[in-house]
């Protein structure tokens, strides 16, 4: 049995490409601009945030924000994206694009915040580097290289929105809590349905956002993965609470949600985004590879073939830091257990949790792991996880174009 082919996602379309003089000014400052461009998105959310404070409390991830993370993400992708369009032998940044463009419109990021982000980014640059530096025509060069990128967000999130039959930006709906369970990890499983307009049907691997009013006040979003399926009105997407450590705050809407939300409780949920190409699921092998909370879209992908394709072989490798941390654990062995094509092995790195027939102690290594040739491959966990398992994935020649990744962070410059 095979399922229908799913519709695949939206992907970005290039607007187009710079101008010869503009590919050399850039080529010549990209080093001067990469050596600064730390300082230069500090000052830019610092320039921001002190004219638009409420991006802050309603919009920006404040815990990304205050490790970094954010900054890092918006200096590496336009370094990235200015990259490519230099370089004649690497591929058109729209693959990058298209992530970006599908966290934005889960967000309900307009047209009209985009000239905000360049004159707050461009009056960063100047501060920076300096008048003398930033000529007009190094102005000329960067200012079509923010542009080509933006023009092309704002097109792939004018065609997701004419998708999703939305106005522009109007992704949000009031959803009430009518599920909750706890899982033995401490992840937190919510399934909501729509008080009103009903939410649309959406794919597996797709994600959605969650925006939570805070004690201060503040409307927090952050985004989930799907776990369950369409067809009933609901959602459910799962929610790892973080905790406070050495390196960054506690997560600030996770912990809400794992200490405050109950049933009956009111949520602002966005409808499903999401790029993973997914048109052809169920029609040939797959492989779902995943740490941590990257199990969630995997949980997805498993639900949907256990109904619409149980005969597709799926080979599913998860790793974890102990059976106790692992998410979802009991669902995953369910529906393996629905799926007689299918193969579970497991990486603890606790070793005495290794003692369980097919589970491996350690970190998941892709050497002596037998792959299907054919297979389309599904990886997703954290920044170290993503990159190490996608280098061996590659080294070992699995074609890039059936390697599809998703992280949990906004730095998607790093599958560029």
């Amino acid at each position: 049995m095979t399922t229908a082919p799913l519709p695949d996602q939206l992907t970005a379309t290039p607007t187009g490409d710079l101008e010869p003089h503009h590919a050399e000014m850039i080529a010549a400052t990209l080093p001067l601009v990469g050596a600064n461009i730390d300082a230069i998105t500090t000052e830019f959310y610092r320039r921001l945030f002190a004219d638009h404070p409420e991006l802050l409390r309603n919009l920006f991830n404040r815990g990304n924000q205050a490790q970094g993370a954010q900054q890092r993400a918006l200096a590496a992708s336009i370094a990235t994206f200015a990259t490519h369009l230099i370089d004649p032998e690497l591929e058109h940044p729209a693959v990058l694009v298209g992530r970006i463009g599908h966290k934005h419109a889960s967000l309900g990021v307009t047209a009209d915040q985009y000239p905000i982000v360049h004159t707050h980014l461009f009056a960063a640059i100047v501060e920076v580097l300096g008048a003398e530096t930033v000529t007009p025509d190094v102005a000329a060069a960067w200012d079509r290289v923010y542009w080509l990128m933006a023009e092309t967000l704002i097109d792939l999130e004018r065609r997701l929105y004419a998708d999703a039959g939305v106005g522009a930006g109007d992704v949000f709906r009031r959803a009430r809590v009518v599920g909750r369970t706890d899982d033995p990890s401490g992840t937190v499983a919510v399934t909501v349905v729509a008080t009103s307009e009903s939410f649309p049907d959406f794919v597996p691997g797709q994600y959605i956002s969650v925006g939570v009013t805070l004690p201060d006040g503040a409307r927090q979003i952050r985004q989930y993965s799907l776990i369950n399926t369409p067809g009933r009105g609901e959602l459910t997407f799962a929610v790892r609470p973080v905790a406070a450590t050495t390196d960054g705050p506690a997560g600030e809407v996770s912990t809400h949600i794992g200490e405050r939300v109950s049933v009956g409780d009111l949520l602002d949920v966005s409808i499903p985004f999401g790029d993973l190409p997914v048109g052809s699921i169920g029609s040939r092998p797959l492989v779902l590879i995943s740490a941590g909370i990257g199990i969630t879209p995997m949980i997805g992908i498993l639900e949907h073939l256990a109904i619409h394709a149980p005969g597709c072989p799926v080979q599913v490798l998860h790793a974890d830091r102990s059976v106790r941390s692992h998410p979802l654990r009991a669902r995953q062995q369910e529906l393996m257990a629905q799926l007689p094509g299918g193969s579970l092995d497991l990486w603890y790195e606790e070793t005495g949790d290794a003692a369980d027939t097919g589970v491996h102690g350690g970190q998941l290594q892709m050497a002596g792991i037998p792959l299907d040739d054919s297979a389309d491959v599904y990886l997703c966990g954290n920044n170290g996880f993503v990159q190490s398992v996608r280098n061996q994935l590659l080294d070992r020649g699995v074609a890039p174009e059936r390697l599809h990744s998703e992280l949990f962070s906004p730095d998607d410059w790093l599958l560029a």
